[in-house]
């Protein structure tokens, strides 16, 4: 495995093509605005060198035998999915951030089952590929960009209707060597960060849409492959000379990009799926499912330091005893380890795929994510409550420092008796941070759209749900004789 400092030199050997408002970004890892996302991710890194994590951070690959980092591992049994939830909410508590590598986890297991079922019903060779491709992987220790989200352009057509082809990411041409492809991948977390990318389908596809029905791994520099950064809320104080107390989290962040492949050659021994339609949609449901269950540990992770902050908070406003602090204090706790619970629920319920590969219960994994698309925003609202106005109107840290104007501000902004000023402008900035800040991208917006939007669950507990089966333990309590029953009961729409 790599050690973080391998990890972060390993990058700068990557000839990326970045851009961030509109100029190209020659050295992404020292960046002001990328390195804190880095720091991150580079988090995932360093916890697996400590031995009181080892347990959580490190797996046995089931491929090689060899002792792998757990975001490079295939989960083997209910214990695994269970773990990999608690990963991630260690992660999330050391770095109050999206940490970025979870996509290529949650990519790997879903791509490792499917292509082993569509070889079994096809006849394909896509599993060896995969198998060999992802044993590259785990012995390098490799972070990989897991990939689906097109940027669709009218939702109302699907990918093959669109006025640009380039919409949906496509095959353009197969060659004997391989395939060329167009398109984009949007909202890709932590691609700036990665080493490669791993492409998915982004829906169910028809026939009509076969082209782009494709799965395939490619470098992050290779020709033809650049990434626009994506902009986020009070992203520009990481450029303010001398920045700390006014970024809440000078340390981490995270970071999504718009991921471009004009022409991008795949050679064969990478491509994973190519107009195999007909299980595109096993895909997009296994890969959903999969990071669907990880909001219910990095949100979680994130959670607690917002609560440890908010405590805080009323600790330098002078009420950490006041009833009804104490009791959103309460109901923020309820609501975060009630997302937890959904985590590890539909990881202890998890089942092996016909491939060995274990697969989380997917009616408990889309409920732990119609949860975190609400129960975050609660828990910033209550720390925002809690915090007071002050979050959001207190003066620069440039006033704190300053000679003349320093000591006004220390003296007006001055909390419960015998605080210190500076450190209560600290964690409101901390609130603000993962409230509205940079961090709200992660634990709010994210939250609400990350892992499909919020009927995309819905629709998904809609299928899995079994209305027929509940429909029929209550006929048998209520002992209904459906004999006597002459109603016609509306036909499922198609």
């Amino acid at each position: 495995m790599m050690t973080r400092d391998e990890y972060i030199e390993s990058l700068r050997k990557l000839d990326l093509k970045v851009y961030f408002m509109g100029e190209r970004i020659k050295n992404p890892v020292d960046h002001p605005m990328i390195r804190p996302s880095l720091n991150s991710l580079a988090m995932s890194y360093k916890l697996a060198e400590m031995p009181e994590h080892k347990e959580l951070m490190t797996a046995k690959s089931h491929l090689t035998g060899h002792t792998i980092n757990r975001f490079c591992h295939i989960h083997q049994s209910p214990q695994d999915l269970v773990n990999k939830v608690k990963m991630q909410r260690l992660l999330g508590q050391e770095t109050a951030s999206c940490f970025q590598r979870c996509v290529g986890m949650d990519a790997f297991n879903a791509i490792y089952s499917t292509t082993f079922e569509m070889d079994k019903a096809l006849g394909t060779d896509y599993f060896e590929r995969f198998k060999k491709w992802l044993i590259m992987v785990q012995d390098k220790d490799l972070v990989v960009d897991g990939a689906m989200t097109d940027p669709k352009g009218d939702r109302s057509k699907g990918p093959s209707d669109q006025p640009d082809p380039d919409l949906y990411l496509h095959v353009v041409e197969k060659r004997p060597d391989g395939i060329v492809v167009c398109g984009a991948k949007a909202h890709q977390t932590g691609a700036v960060n990665s080493h490669e990318h791993l492409i998915m389908p982004t829906c169910s596809m028809r026939e009509a849409d076969k082209d782009y029905a494709v799965c395939f791994a490619i470098e992050g520099d290779a020709p033809g492959v650049s990434m626009i950064y994506g902009r986020q809320s009070c992203d520009t104080r990481k450029l303010e000379q001398g920045a700390d107390i006014d970024l809440g989290n000078s340390q981490f962040g995270g970071h999504e990009a718009l991921v471009i492949f004009d022409h991008v050659f795949v050679p064969n021994e990478r491509v994973f799926m190519c107009q195999e339609y007909q299980f595109a949609g096993m895909l997009v449901e296994r890969f959903a499912g999969y990071h669907r269950q990880s909001y219910g540990g990095c949100k979680v992770g994130v959670g607690d330091v917002l609560i440890g902050a908010a405590a805080l908070a009323a600790d330098y406003n002078g009420v950490p005893k006041a009833s009804h602090i104490k009791d959103k204090l309460i109901e923020m706790i309820h609501l975060n380890e009630t997302l937890y619970a959904c985590g590890i629920a539909c990881s202890a319920e998890g089942k092996a795929t016909e491939s060995g590969a274990y697969l989380i219960d997917l009616l408990l994994a889309n409920v732990c994510k119609q949860n975190v698309t609400r129960l975050p925003y609660e828990i910033a609202r209550l720390a925002e409550d809690i915090a007071g106005g002050l979050m959001v109107t207190m003066p620069a840290e440039q006033d704190l420092r300053h000679p003349e104007l320093g000591p006004i501000v220390r003296k007006y902004l001055q909390g419960a008796t015998g605080s210190d000023t500076e450190n209560r402008m600290r964690v409101l900035r901390l609130i603000e941070n993962i409230t509205l800040g940079t961090a709200a991208v992660g634990y709010r917006t994210e939250s609400l759209h990350g892992a499909g939007s919020p009927q995309a669950q819905r629709i998904m507990i809609s299928r899995q749900g079994n209305i027929e089966g509940k429909k029929k333990l209550a006929r048998k309590i209520a002992k209904i004789d459906t004999s006597k029953d002459h109603f016609e009961v509306p036909a499922k729409k198609k």
